[in-house]
């Protein structure tokens, strides 16, 4: 093994490094901008995937000698576009939104949990409260509501004051 070509095969693959990835992101940045906030939103797990992706792209494009930057542009494009039309398509129909993302899951309703809607959000009681405390309260039945988001955080909604000292529940009974 030659110990030396692991840690420097010369100057050309730096040079090579450095040009293509400041160009490419550039490019990334510039498309980025263009495209909108709602690129980088990760308001669910479409989102996440995508993000993720222009990543690992632009990773690629800065270490694979076998990948052109003009290839690795059009990839880092293709995703924002497709990212693009996948969010203006689920803004125009309900039926692709649903396909796309998930709708928020109300995991605890005035301190008591919603046993059906942890199993199926696959969320333990250990867990809930865990989350619980992270907010900074002591114990769930000070709590009105624990939403698990459709980008896979957790919101938590204090009780009222008034409801935390006569018990009397916090959300209204529709959510």
């Amino acid at each position: 093994m030659d110990w030396s070509e692991m840690l420097f095969q010369g100057w050309s693959g730096i040079l090579r490094t450095a040009i293509v990835g400041t160009l490419a992101y550039a490019a990334l940045v510039v498309a980025l901008r263009t495209s909108g906030k709602r690129t980088l939103a990760k308001l669910n797990a479409f989102d996440l995937v995508v993000t993720v992706a222009l990543g690992s792209t632009l990773a690629t494009i800065l270490l694979s000698k076998n990948v052109a930057l003009a290839e690795g542009v059009t990839a880092l494009l293709l995703l924002i576009a497709l990212q693009y039309g996948v969010t203006a398509l689920s803004v125009r129909s309900t039926s692709f939104a649903r396909i796309v993302r998930s709708e928020p899951t109300l995991l605890l309703r005035d301190g008591e949990t919603l046993p059906r809607a942890m199993k199926r959000a696959r969320v333990t009681e250990a867990e809930l409260e865990t989350v619980v405390r992270t907010e900074g309260q002591r114990d769930p039945e000070t709590v009105a509501a624990v939403i698990l988001e459709s980008d896979g955080s957790f919101s938590v909604i204090a009780a009222p004051e008034a409801v935390r000292r006569t018990g009397s529940g916090g959300l209204p009974s529709g959510l």
